[in-house]
């Protein structure tokens, strides 16, 4: 589904290059549910982003179902995100001037979803993640584990398929995190793919192989 080939990404300042991947290989078949582990400045999140093609690479290949993402330019990568992936962004990245129902339905109006549709589409989602009472809510009114199932429903909603997580539980009660992870493993049950980040064994362990950063190489 999609593959890294010697991917290097870094950063310029003052002539002086601060990698943060090197020569990354990756390959990720169609319903995979990976976990990528790693301490803190291992290059986790920066990986998701670039596979969430929010941001490029420097050096290498990015291929996603044969499309050679590497090549795009912003405005290709944009197409391509809005109708294949799902963000769950760990610092949730709502929108402040939306209300929660506004903020869910979102994806649905960047994929031109008929008002109609889309109106069942987030009253199913705020039922699923028992919001439906926030719906009028503004985010700066919500709690961060609140925050944290509307960025969730958000990217779910347009029925993705590539699921990118970055520690999609960190903010949410143990009862909830195993909800959610459990709605994560009946998402890949039913094909979609899953790459989640995570310090977690115990959420590590509903994904079906897991990856270790150090440094800004995968480990072998």
């Amino acid at each position: 589904m999609l593959k890294l080939k010697d991917v290097f990404k870094y950063y310029s300042n003052n002539f002086v290059k601060t990698y943060v991947l090197r020569d990354v290989d990756l390959d990720v078949k169609e319903g995979e549910f990976v976990t990528v582990m790693g301490p803190s400045g291992a290059g986790k999140s920066t990986l998701l982003y670039i596979l969430g093609m929010l941001e490029s690479i420097d050096d290498g290949e990015y291929f996603y179902k044969e499309n050679p993402v590497h090549k795009f330019n912003e405005k290709k990568r944009t197409e391509l995100h809005k109708y294949e992936i799902g963000f769950v962004f760990q610092q949730y990245h709502l929108i402040d001037e939306l209300t929660v129902y506004e903020n869910i339905e979102m994806p649905l109006l960047y994929q031109k979803i008929k008002a109609t549709e889309r109106k069942g589409m987030v009253c199913d989602m705020l039922d699923k993640f028992n919001i439906v009472g926030k719906k009028a809510l503004f985010p700066n009114q919500l709690s961060g584990g609140q925050q944290q199932l509307v960025g969730i429903a958000r990217a779910i909603i347009g029925k993705p398929s590539l699921i990118l997580a970055d520690e999609p539980t960190g903010n949410l009660n143990s009862e909830q995190g195993r909800e959610i992870m459990e709605l994560f493993k009946k998402l890949n049950n039913n094909g979609t793919t899953i790459i989640q980040v995570t310090h977690s064994e115990e959420k590590a362990a509903y994904g079906t192989r897991i990856i270790k950063l150090l440094d800004g190489r995968i480990e072998i």
